[in-house]
């Protein structure tokens, strides 16, 4: 996920303030405006992590200067309001008709929607971006490239990660298949799904799915809102640093404060390649020869338990780094598109229920136990 493609100020529009210049007008130009200490605190958290105190004092204490000096803010009794001009930059900046809001109506809203480069949307539609489900879901939608869609339901978002995680387990060969994801069935969709964590693992339900997907890729440290949105706001501050313009000698900052480009979140999952996937045409190989291997009956009706085709493509073709959740939906695949031919079984034989149970796929309304053979 990236953050607005719009630069925060206008380096080449002559005098405009610069990205840390930008963000101070915009809390000047909240209902009531700012005293510079009010600055200092309400901007911080936003340049903490790469500034630090004293650094960050001084870069604010050269905005606001510059501010002044570019009459787009006036001070009175040290308090910094924005000027007619300074009022209608920041709105044009946030996207929106006017800014007279409070800080903490601005900052959870529309700071929130231009980091994630969704700001001129109503402010009452911002407020959804209150709520953590709803922010987790953007940041989640936006990482993995999936069309942006709001108030969208955990399981629809659940099952479009889904087909993400299978497209990756394919290499991104294939760009179809379950569709929307939702023949999946909710707790193998969700096991599919969870294969997109930085610590592959089973979600008890598709919110802590989300959440947990969204604070890793944002780099929060835990999924509650005020984590989520602090990660999002820390990214529009390091977007503001990286367009700061130089400083004259009286503020400039320390070797410290250089601030190096802002590292994008990781490519979203179907566009970055894993080392080594196969595509349909080498998994389908793969399964066909494994499945000889194992296979019982008579010519004809020859057919393998699943669980012995996954132990022996995982043993065949370790490189490939397939879970067990990747294999099996990626079975389901093949079967859809007619590179494999998967069968059940007589539920009522109980002579094989470990094998039987540990084969099962369950697809739409049915459940998979076997591979057929075609000899």
């Amino acid at each position: 996920m990236q953050l607005s493609s719009e630069k925060i100020g206008d380096l080449t529009a002559g005098r405009a303030p610069d990205g840390v210049a930008t963000l101070l007008l915009v809390r000047a130009a909240c209902d009531g405006g700012a005293t510079r200490a009010e600055v200092v605190r309400d901007l911080a958290p936003l340049f903490a992590h790469k500034l630090s105190p004293a650094e960050w004092r001084q870069a604010a204490d050269a905005a606001s200067s510059d501010l002044l000096s570019l009459g787009l803010v006036t001070e009175k009794r040290g308090r910094l309001k924005a000027t007619e001009a300074g009022a209608e930059q920041s709105a044009a900046f946030l996207g929106q008709s006017a800014v007279d809001h409070e800080w903490s109506t601005l900052r959870d809203t529309m700071l929130i929607a231009k980091a994630l480069g969704i700001a001129g949307e109503p402010t009452a539609r911002l407020k959804s971006l209150t709520r953590p489900e709803a922010l987790s879901a953007i940041i989640v939608q936006q990482a993995y490239g999936l069309p942006l869609k709001k108030n969208e339901a955990p399981a629809r978002l659940r099952a479009r990660l889904a087909m993400v995680a299978l497209e990756r387990a394919f290499g991104n060969t294939i760009k179809s298949g379950f569709g929307s994801g939702a023949s999946l069935p909710s707790k193998p969709g969700r096991a599919l799904a969870g294969q997109l964590s930085l610590h592959p693992r089973e979600f008890p339900t598709d919110a802590k799915l989300i959440a947990e997907l969204a604070a890793e890729q944002i780099g929060a440290p835990r999924a509650d809102l005020e984590q989520l949105r602090l990660a999002v706001l820390k990214r529009l501050g390091s977007q503001a640093l990286e367009m700061r313009r130089p400083v004259s000698s009286s503020h400039a900052p320390s070797k410290r404060a250089t601030v190096a480009p802002p590292s994008a979140l990781p490519a979203a999952a179907n566009d970055a390649r894993p080392p080594i996937r196969p595509d349909m045409a080498q998994f389908a190989a793969a399964v066909h020869a494994a499945a000889r291997t194992c296979a019982d009956g008579w010519p004809g009706n020859r057919k393998a338990f699943i669980s012995n085709v996954w132990t022996a493509v995982r043993q065949r073709a370790p490189h490939w780094s397939l879970s067990e959740i990747e294999f099996k939906c990626m079975l389901a695949e093949a079967h859809r598109s007619g590179e494999i031919v998967l069968a059940n079984a007589d539920l009522k034989d109980k002579k094989n229920i470990k094998e039987l149970e540990s084969s099962a796929i369950l697809y739409k309304n049915t459940v998979w136990h076997f591979v057929r053979v075609e000899d």
